[in-house]
């Protein structure tokens, strides 16, 4: 009867979600074990395979299961999910040389092209491959499911000394940590979630919970100091802490760029291939600065293919959408078009104030709310700025010996709020809109209503009331005494359109950042 009703409630959840969320998350898992406790109604008991699973589905899907599981069995059904046992078994798909030290596992038969539809059968069979914390039970007599690549792939030399392991010969030692370049400090632990960011962080934590099979490739674009670099260090960390032996590589752009040149020089590309397509997860920074390098673009196309073929992981973050990136080949930017593009946007007001708050906690120090909030409403452009805010506001209260408060912090950052005041003024802004737009000046007081005046009109009051302290009116004012029925109306309208169009949000980016200096 469990089974019965666990398969019942498992087809109408599948009528409910998206058939990739339900196929990642959902069909994989074993059938729940329900026990009837009378009048109590029933316990749904259902073992996850690791830790990250099980927060998610507790969060995601958890009440919806509870609901439907409810109403199928006429009364109260309560979930509740644990940790399968850690186990090492065969694993399936997995085809195995003979063991003489050079043997590695490796996938079999392969999914098929990345760029073609994953098949729900393919992702049961994949699905049967062991996830993230499931590896850390693999032992030396059961295989990993991340295949090996050979010695000379390292991209840092393995350190010496004592602490360092050795291991007899034919036999292959963890990935040594510093080889994957990643900043452990950064996780998903310690990034402020919210509606900036939040389409971002749900497809990385997609990622790193099913490495290989949706949102491949991933690319991130967003202005400097939101966050990209810590989302897929993120990623990243959180995939080595439950498969320690994953090969995972962040790098900048520009390490690719040196290495693709120190090879050339040498006539050592078998060495860069070795190094790049034989990764489980690439993580690569600002892949803008690619533009104009042919012979880098030419090995990063062949290293992406490499790696897609073999349903690894990539991941990538740019100042701008992929369609966006000038000098670079169309070969490049297609297949970075080809997975998920998300974008990261400037913080909104609660979102700088919960990450004060949350960075002033990891300082050790109780930051008020109110200071929080004028801090956050004056420090606008990025989370990088909001840091170095906040760490001058720390110093100063330290140094003087003074409790945090709004006078401290007006002091502390008097030289920022003094460049800002003058910087960005509503006057600042409607020229920047004009030069940008390439209308004049004066179009911005006029009565004129064309849509090639009007539209530019409102980015410029929009932005007014985003990066000015005025109130609507006083806007209006300065755009030719309108009403500020009219200032509201256009910040409502080109605020909603920002994050449904991709074109308008990279437009207000640029202007961002070029009236923030």
């Amino acid at each position: 009867m469990s089974l019965d009703l666990w398969q019942r409630g498992c087809e109408r959840l599948a009528t409910e979600l998206p058939e990739q969320q339900f196929a990642t998350w959902i069909r994989p898992l074993p059938p729940a074990d329900i026990t009837d406790d009378g009048d109590a109604g029933a316990v749904a008991c259902l073992r996850v395979p690791n830790r990250f699973k099980l927060d998610w589905i507790r969060s995601q899907y958890g009440a919806r299961i509870e609901t439907i599981l409810t109403d199928l069995a006429g009364k109260p059904v309560r979930l509740e999910l644990s940790l399968a046992p850690r186990e090492p078994m065969p694993m399936a798909g997995l085809s195995m040389r003979p063991a003489n030290g050079s043997a590695h596992a490796r996938v079999m038969p392969p999914l098929g092209h990345p760029n073609q539809p994953i098949t729900a059968a393919q992702v049961l069979a994949n699905a049967a491959l062991p996830r993230r914390e499931d590896s850390l039970a693999t032992t030396a007599g059961a295989p990993s499911a991340w295949p090996r690549a050979s010695d000379n792939t390292a991209t840092l030399q393995r350190p010496s000394g004592p602490s360092v392991p050795t291991a007899a010969p034919g036999t292959h030692l963890p990935p040594a940590s510093n080889r994957h370049r990643l900043n452990t400090a950064l996780t998903f632990d310690n990034l402020v979630a919210g509606r900036a960011n939040q389409m971002a962080r749900t497809a990385a934590l997609h990622v790193a919970g099913a490495p290989g099979q949706m949102y491949n490739p991933l690319f991130i674009y967003g202005g400097v100091g939101l966050g990209k670099t810590h989302l897929v260090h993120a990623v990243g960390n959180a995939l080595l802490a439950d498969n320690p032996n994953a090969r995972v590589l962040y790098l900048h752009a520009e390490q690719f760029i040196s290495d693709v040149v120190k090879n050339y020089q040498r006539k050592t590309f078998d060495e860069l291939k070795a190094k790049y397509h034989q990764l489980d997860l690439l993580l690569i920074d600002d892949v803008q600065f690619f533009a104009g390098k042919e012979r880098t673009q030419e090995e990063f196309f062949n290293a992406f293919e490499a790696l897609l073929a073999k349903r690894a992981h990539i991941i990538m973050t740019s100042d701008t959408y992929p369609k966006g990136l000038v000098d670079i080949d169309e070969r490049l930017t297609s297949r970075f078009d080809s997975g998920l593009t998300v974008a990261i946007e400037p913080p909104e007001l609660e979102m700088r104030v919960a990450i004060l708050l949350a960075k002033a906690r990891a300082e050790g120090t109780l930051m008020p709310e109110d200071v929080a909030f004028f801090v956050a409403k004056n420090v606008r452009a990025n989370v990088r700025e909001l840091e170095g805010a906040l760490r001058k506001v720390l110093a100063y209260s330290k140094f003087s010996h003074k409790d945090i408060s709004i006078n401290l912090a007006r002091e502390a950052l008097k030289d920022l709020l003094s460049i800002q005041n003058r910087q960005i003024s509503v006057e600042n802004i409607q020229k920047t809109v004009a030069d940008f737009y390439k209308i004049k000046v004066a179009d911005m007081y006029s009565k004129k209503r064309p849509a090639s005046i009007a539209r530019p009109r409102q980015i410029a009051m929009y932005l007014a009331k985003e990066l000015t302290q005025k109130s609507l009116p006083e806007i209006g004012e300065l755009f030719g005494g309108r009403d500020h029925t009219t200032v509201l109306h256009a910040v409502r309208k080109i605020g909603g359109e920002r994050h449904k169009n991709t074109e308008l949000n990279q437009q207000l980016h640029v202007l961002e950042q070029t009236l923030k200096g």
